[in-house]
């Protein structure tokens, strides 16, 4: 038997099984049962038709981790549209580019982030602007609750949604140029969330704290997957530690998402106040993103008390294609070894880590190559992009994706990240991982957070430079820091110089950027 697999699959179980259960706490503490969550979308749904939402165009979400971030993310796929999630860190220029891009019929905004797309509504496609909520807006827009309360809950019927529809375009960062719009069906999102819920052993038991934004590729899809679980989801509009850690606490959440920089905060806050770290259940936490140094899992393994997972994948790809979560490898081979890496491929999945000749790389786990991956979560197409399309899946091996990772790999098949393809330094015709300087670099006490470039160097070619942020009024030296390294590494992947910051910049997903810091810190080396 064959039967179509669409993202609504999750939300009718969630309400079919769970309809009297608590499934969604608002940032104000506001609960709704999943019978109340379903009938809401419905009204979503609705109120979108009414407004001239048909199957197949485009809607943009703009909002921080609300509760009606997830309502509208369903009723869109209701009426067979596709949702465009949009990063509220971007400019009003990067909304115009991207609503113009997808073709959007429609933008649902918070209230935090409507004046941005207000700026430039009248040079987008959209004809239907919805705010959450309307009166804290400038503007013509229409009131997102007032929508809802005049919708017919029964006022829409599904339409026939093949898997291969498109349900979401997800846009890149766009650091190497225009953003790209990543076409992920309902087929990829289903399969993707199946694996995700497997992997990472989610229940009904479970209460998942919203700290991971809702729009980076659709939350890693877990609103999908807590939702057809019968879990709590517990949403907190933006990341702070006290917030975070108050909300574990009320509402015994059980596991969230974070990049190393949040971990970094939820230890800093957990340190200084000494706050409970949990409710009356145990916490879990998934990390991606760059790799956390070994010393931040220990931390929050030893004094947090939690238990991290670590994942890796791409917007391309899900996200999620691999995982560290072995407890047969951990008990056995110990849980530093283990959790420090990205892991096994998912199930499902096929993983290679091949040279530029598509060959397989020795399995040494020291030989660096790039990651490509198949798999039924890998993306369809980017949109209006058929040859940056063909170009993501050829190359050195045709109908893999290309994920432009470098990695080692080991003899149990166990990956390890070691940086970008553009991070990777090349010096002296050695090629030597960021990622690698770095976490040696985090273990000196009076370093709080650091990022290792690839700068001009006129006998080698590149060489490492270090731009660090010490931790408190530490007084670091260039010489320390470098003495250190030499200390703990190889002397030619040691940095050569040393600068020092307040801050480094990063993405909404806790990624550096390393394009922004090459263009203001990489002057040449002689």
């Amino acid at each position: 038997m064959h039967r179509q697999m669409t993202t609504l699959d999750f939300l009718d179980r969630g309400v079919d099984v769970y309809g009297d259960t608590v499934g969604i706490v608002a940032h104000d503490g506001t609960e709704y049962t999943y019978a109340e969550f379903g009938e809401r979308v419905d009204r979503a749904a609705s109120a979108l038709s009414a407004l001239g939402i048909e199957e197949g165009d485009r809607v943009a979400l703009l909002s921080p981790n609300t509760h009606w971030f997830l309502e509208a993310l369903f009723a869109i796929n209701a009426l067979g549209a596709i949702s465009a999630p949009l990063n509220y860190r971007l400019t009003a220029g990067d909304y115009e580019y991207i609503l113009d891009d997808c073709g959007a019929q429609a933008v649902i905004a918070d209230h935090e982030y409507a004046g941005k797309v207000e700026a430039i509504r009248d040079r987008v496609p959209a004809t239907s602007f919805v705010a959450n909520p309307a009166d804290r807006v400038d503007g013509d827009w229409r009131d997102y609750e007032s929508l809802l309360g005049e919708a017919d809950p029964d006022g829409i019927e599904r339409p026939d949604i093949s898997e291969d529809d498109p349900a979401t375009i997800n846009y890149t960062s766009g650091t190497t140029g225009d953003p790209k719009g990543v076409v992920r069906t309902h087929r990829t999102e289903h399969y993707h969330a199946l694996i995700t819920a497997h992997h990472t052993e989610i229940s009904d038991d479970d209460a998942y704290l919203w700290t991971l934004p809702m729009f980076h590729v659709n939350g890693w899809g877990y609103p999908y997957v807590i939702t057809g679980v019968g879990g709590k989801h517990v949403c907190q509009r933006h990341f702070d530690a006290a917030g975070a850690f108050e909300r574990i606490r009320n509402h015994d959440v059980t596991y969230l998402c974070g990049a190393p920089t949040v971990l970094d905060s939820l230890i800093d806050h957990y340190q200084n106040t000494g706050v409970a770290a949990t409710g009356e259940k145990p916490v879990r936490i998934a990390t991606a993103a760059s790799p956390p140094p070994e010393a931040t899992i220990r931390t929050v393994e030893d004094e947090l008390g939690w238990n991290i997972l670590h994942v890796y994948g791409l917007t391309e790809t899900g996200p999620l294609v691999t995982t560290s979560n072995s407890p047969r490898r951990i008990e056995s081979e110990g849980r530093f070894e283990i959790k420090t890496r990205q892991g096994h491929a998912m199930l499902g999945t096929e993983l290679r880590v091949v040279d530029e000749d598509g060959e397989d790389i020795p399995s040494d786990d020291e030989t660096m190559g790039e990651i490509i991956v198949r798999g039924n979560q890998i993306m369809d197409r980017y949109w209006n992009k058929p040859e940056r399309t063909r170009d993501a899946f050829s190359g050195r091996a045709d109908g893999w994706f290309h994920t432009g990772d470098f990695a080692s790999i080991d003899e149990r098949g166990m990956i390890s990240i070691k940086d970008r393809k553009k991070d990777v330094i090349i010096s002296g015709g050695e090629n030597i991982s960021s990622v690698e300087v770095e976490d040696a670099l985090y273990d000196h006490p009076d370093i709080d957070r650091v990022a290792v470039i690839g700068v001009p160097h006129e006998k080698w070619g590149e060489t490492p430079k270090a731009i660090a942020v010490p931790a408190g009024s530490a007084d670091l030296t260039e010489e320390r820091i470098i003495e250190f390294a030499r200390d703990n590494l190889p002397h030619y992947k040691c940095p050569t110089v040393v600068e020092f910051v307040e801050d480094l910049p990063e993405t909404s997903t806790g990624k550096i950027r390393k394009v922004e810091l090459r263009e203001s810190h990489g002057d040449p080396i002689k």
